[in-house]
């Protein structure tokens, strides 16, 4: 009996240590996921009166702060398998379960030529951010995580791509400068881009075709399209979600550019990107109507928090030192990539009045 317990006791004893170790992390990621949200309607009130200007600070970019100011918590291994598991497996799940913002007639109501200046735009932007990668020396992973957040979704669109890359040594670091530099050239897109769009004489409807298809997030394109009328924001919006419906193909191309096996690619294997292909299913099954409203409130509210522990958990492991020393050509390359697609979409937009 006693050399029967012995033996199970080691056992009970591993789990319960594993246990504690992976909610220590996720709760941790948690906690400052918490924290951002709290802070994002202070942060924005504040910014608000001292700027005169309805801005505001998304808890994606609150939360990445937060995680590289609690940094050195990632000394003890007590909380890493946690962090792991929220940058590696809950954000495949939450990115997945974004497939259920999507509904696929509203996407097929843009038109064959909304549809095709938003493609090219996107493919455009993608190449740019390999040549742009490649002109200023740095690694080709890291220009198609600039190229690729741009060109769909930002800060979910850097995080999925970041997965089907090579782990280069600065992966990471580089996917968080990333999510921070999307939101912020977000910030000033939400501002200059429907004066841009006033001057070249466009109407509601072709603005919220601006908006929706060259502002990286959704919070921005939500808040600048509805800045301008009822009209531009519905178009802004529907816009915005056939870009990030473009999410599969656009991981797939890159994970397979990565996998071919010449140059770079030799140092990289990609996996399946069964996320991506789960977040094409839920768009399709959404599609149908047969998702009850109260369902896909439950799983946007999961695939929110999901993301945003896993950015949180993102920032723990990523040092402000390391985002310090990436240099300007980091940055250069992420204005390049965005005023790539700018131009595209204003100069398609133009051509098609």
């Amino acid at each position: 009996m006693n050399d029967s317990v012995n033996k199970t006791s080691p056992f009970i004893t591993r789990a319960f240590e594993f246990v504690i170790r992976m909610t220590s992390g996720v709760g941790i990621s948690l906690a400052l996921a918490a924290m951002s949200v709290l802070l994002e309607p202070l942060l924005g009130r504040l910014i608000t009166t001292l700027t005169g200007r309805p801005i505001i600070i998304p808890a994606v970019v609150i939360v990445l702060f937060l995680g590289m100011a609690f940094h050195p918590l990632t000394r003890s291994p007590i909380i890493q398998p946690g962090v792991t598991f929220s940058v590696k497996k809950l954000l495949r799940i939450a990115i997945a379960c974004l497939g259920l913002k999507i509904v696929l007639a509203d996407i097929i109501a843009l038109g064959p030529m909304t549809a095709l200046i938003v493609i090219l735009s996107m493919a455009a932007t993608i190449v740019s951010g390999f040549a742009f990668a490649r002109f200023f020396g740095r690694d080709a992973a890291y220009g198609a995580i600039a190229g690729g957040a741009t060109a769909v979704c930002g800060a979910s669109a850097a995080l999925a791509i970041s997965t089907v890359v090579p782990n280069y040594p600065k992966r990471d670091s580089d996917t968080v400068l990333v999510v921070l530099a999307v939101n912020a050239l977000s910030t000033i897109a939400m501002i200059v881009y429907p004066m841009l769009a006033s001057l070249a004489g466009f109407d509601d409807r072709t603005t919220g075709i601006l908006l929706g298809a060259t502002i990286h997030d959704v919070a921005q394109v939500v808040q600048s399209g509805y800045s301008v009328s009822e009209t531009a924001g519905a178009s802004a919006v529907i816009v915005k979600l056939f870009r990030v419906f473009l999410l599969l193909p656009v991981v797939l191309a890159i994970g397979f550019w990565f996998a071919r096996g010449t140059g770079e690619a030799k140092r990289g294997k990609v996996p399946v990107p069964v996320f991506a292909i789960m977040f094409l299913v839920l768009a399709l099954i959404n599609s149908t109507g047969i998702v009850p409203a109260e369902l896909r409130s439950i799983v946007s509210d999961f695939a929110r928090w999901g993301l945003l522990i896993a950015i949180a958990a993102l920032g723990l492991g990523t040092s402000v030192s390391a985002i310090l020393s990436v240099g300007w050509r980091h940055i250069t390359i992420i204005v390049g990539t965005t005023l790539v697609i700018f131009v595209t979409v204003f100069g398609g937009l133009l051509i098609g009045q």
